[in-house]
């Protein structure tokens, strides 16, 4: 599918750049550089890059412990309730009420977190779904909490096929496998964006497929918050987890988050793995002998959350919060189609998008298949990063590129794929 839409070459990037009204937003990042000169970094979907604020937003936090030690957590902007200054911005990013989100650990972390409390198998139902090309992370996780409840994941885990004409993952697939399997699930796990096609779920689409068969729904959302809006809340689903070190560039390992529906809320019996930080604040300090959860999110917290961890990502979200969502969003999908358009006038036949095509059913990431043998696209990668381009390679074939609205220009998209047409020949 060809566009006609954008002005040729450098001076029709220079153009569109020029009309931009986020461009300034750039400058609020360090862009790194390979050897002496600035790369065009289209890796955000791996890692997003640093804000120039993360680095006070640290000091600041080393600077209160030099000088106050454990006093620190107390007084005006102290570390006791540091981690509720999130909830308003990740819930605005998360489609979300404010105590329906929670920052705290890692993904996978979360994720176990999860299943504890929402996968409860019986003689009927002891099944999971999760997605054919699942993450790698999130597959183990779930093998681990079958084999913990004595079930074998050879028969306990199904896999939820895309479409075999589109290769794309659609409720319809899930409706027909639990169609033929519903009884038997007790807990549906799905991307929001899926990590190797780059394809946008309808959260709600499917969360109302599972949902109808009585399966819990869960969503990995960490190749998605910060990339797209989200509607959480009215998507119905049970939980989500995501990571901050992608689009919401909270730096290598940032704290993670939890989404947890508000009818859990004050769900007292729900099983869980509780910690001290979980625990109802008013009395958390008097130390009763029986756990009693925080209502909402804050309940499935185990630890004071490392402060260290959290100021880079403060940091980011007033960044978010100054450009907007919904902006962003807009100008993700003009970048992401003028990518689309070059590779389609350009290299057309040396490249096969494997990325939905219709804006709704994606983010800013656009998944390449390279034609050619695995021989002739080998050295791609190093010939890409030798003309200065930063981007993702899944051998033997798949190239990611993802042009982050937040920090990266219209000529990065066109430098890139200049890059791309001499690294292939």
């Amino acid at each position: 599918m060809v566009s006609t839409r954008f002005s040729p070459g450098l001076p029709g990037a220079k153009n569109l750049d020029a009309d931009d009204d986020l461009a300034g937003f750039r400058r609020r990042f360090h862009m790194p550089r390979i050897g002496k000169r600035p790369a065009v970094y289209l890796c955000g979907h791996s890692l997003g890059l640093m804000p120039r604020r993360a680095r006070k937003a640290l000091d600041t936090e080393l600077d209160r412990w030099a000088e106050r030690g454990v006093e620190g957590h107390f007084g005006a902007a102290g570390w006791l309730d540091y981690h509720e200054r999130f909830s308003t911005p990740l819930a605005a990013l998360l489609g979300a009420h404010p105590d329906e989100v929670v920052a705290m650990n890692t993904l996978t972390t979360n994720l176990h977190l999860m299943l504890v409390s929402f996968f409860e198998p019986d003689r009927e139902r002891c099944k999971i779904v999760i997605e054919r090309a699942a993450f790698p992370s999130d597959r183990y996780a779930v093998q681990s909490q079958l084999t913990f409840h004595g079930l074998d994941p050879e028969s306990a885990l199904l896999e939820l096929d895309p479409d075999p004409d589109t290769g794309l993952l659609d409720p319809a697939g899930l409706e027909r496998l639990l169609a033929s399997e519903g009884e038997r699930v007790a807990l549906v796990l799905l991307p929001g964006v899926q990590f190797l096609t780059g394809q946008a779920l309808d959260l709600k689409a499917f969360a109302d497929v599972g949902r109808r068969f009585g399966c819990r729904i869960g969503f990995d959302l960490a190749h998605a918050v910060g990339n797209l809006p989200l509607a959480m809340h009215d998507s119905g689903a049970d939980f989500a987890i995501w990571c901050s070190y992608k689009y919401l560039n909270g730096g290598p390992g940032a704290v993670a988050g939890c989404f947890v529906h508000e009818r859990w809320a004050t769900d007292a019996d729900r099983p869980r793995f509780a910690g001290w930080w979980g625990h109802d604040k008013h009395s958390r300090f008097r130390m009763p002998a029986r756990f009693s959860a925080i209502p909402g999110a804050e309940g499935w917290q185990l630890s004071n959350p490392s402060v260290l961890s959290l100021a880079p990502l403060a940091a980011s979200l007033e960044v978010f919060a100054a450009a907007g969502i919904d902006r962003l969003r807009r100008k993700s999908e003009r970048l992401t189609a003028y990518l689309e358009h070059l590779l389609d006038t350009r290299l057309e036949e040396r490249v096969e998008v494997l990325t939905p095509r219709r804006a709704a059913d994606r983010g800013c990431q656009l998944s390449l298949k390279l034609r050619g043998s695995a021989a002739a696209t080998a050295p791609v990668p190093s010939r890409l990063r030798s003309a200065g381009v930063i981007a993702d390679w899944r051998p033997p074939s798949i190239l990611r590129l993802s042009p982050v609205p937040l920090y990266n220009s219209y000529r990065d998209v066109y430098e890139a794929v200049r890059a791309l047409e001499r690294a292939l020949g």
